[in-house]
């Protein structure tokens, strides 16, 4: 039976709620250390690089992290095909390892996460709700039960959000998948308060030209269930939320997709738990 691993980094500190948001859709995982063992860390058929404060974000935020030997063990199973998901923090952990775009396939550094930006000034760290859309989910593991028209609420916990990508790759990356803000009609314009934090294109999230890896800066993990979206923000997702509770359930929320997505590969792939 496939397991995916969530790894926990000193500093990590959304790790058992990443556990739940991957348990949501009956996939079993488990919360291992930075430092376990070579075949421990195998064991597993995914990864999830959670949100927090790696290293207390020491000299920029993830860098730290990458200079674990867990790191080339995840580039091994990366390039097995496993799925890799890095969330905040972990998205910074796979963009300052290389993992993502990838767009050489040699995991050289593409893109930075750069500090929140706001009219060329800096706007320091965001916590909100905001709206996102996905471009090209077909072509990545965790993002194929969606379609590119869902407009999808999230919410975003971050300081160092700028997706800022290399110059010779900001054509070679309008085929990966991208998710991107957008305004609540899913309009992806590039003003402030739709674009949270100066990112290139609007990028939220990238994913890697082999398509088994994403790096998303927004939290998934915090609206798998419908409970979690607040009631003021303008989205359909909010009466489905009330929907359900006038009839007592507890349904899963707009991200739900996210992990069902993972779940189908893991069913449907030659990647099998050893």
């Amino acid at each position: 039976m496939s397991k995916v691993a969530i790894i926990q980094f000193p500093g990590s500190n959304c790790e058992y709620e990443t556990a739940k948001f991957v348990e949501s859709c009956n996939i079993e995982a488990d919360i291992i250390r930075w430092n376990c063992s070579s075949k421990e860390f195998h064991r597993y058929s995914a990864y999830v690089l959670p949100g927090g404060f790696s290293y207390q974000d020491r000299v920029r935020a993830g860098v730290m992290a990458t200079k674990l030997p867990i790191m080339k063990e995840l580039e091994l199973a990366a390039a097995e095909n496993k799925p890799v998901l890095g969330i905040c923090n972990g998205c910074q952990i796979l963009a300052e390892a290389g993992l993502v775009p990838n767009l050489g396939g040699e995991n050289k550094i593409e893109m930075a996460l750069a500090p929140n930006m706001s009219n060329d000034k800096p706007k320091g760290f965001i916590c909100d709700w905001v709206y996102v859309k996905i471009k090209n989910p077909e072509n990545c593991v965790f993002t194929s039960m969606f379609t590119s028209e869902d407009i999808l609420p999230i919410q975003v916990n971050h300081g160092e959000g700028n997706f800022i990508i290399e110059e010779s790759k900001k054509e070679l990356i309008s085929q990966l998948t991208m998710i991107q803000y957008c305004d609540k009609d899913g309009n992806i314009v590039p003003s402030n308060n739709v674009n949270p934090n100066g990112s290139f294109q609007n990028i939220a999230g990238l994913g890697s030209k082999q398509g088994n890896i994403l790096a998303i800066m927004p939290h998934p993990e915090r609206a798998i269930f419908s409970s979690q979206i607040p009631g003021w923000i303008d989205s359909k997702w909010v009466s489905h939320k009330n929907h359900s509770f006038s009839n007592g359930d507890v349904t899963l929320g707009p991200w739900k997709k996210m992990i069902q997505s993972l779940s189908y590969f893991l069913e449907n792939s030659k990647v099998l738990q050893t």
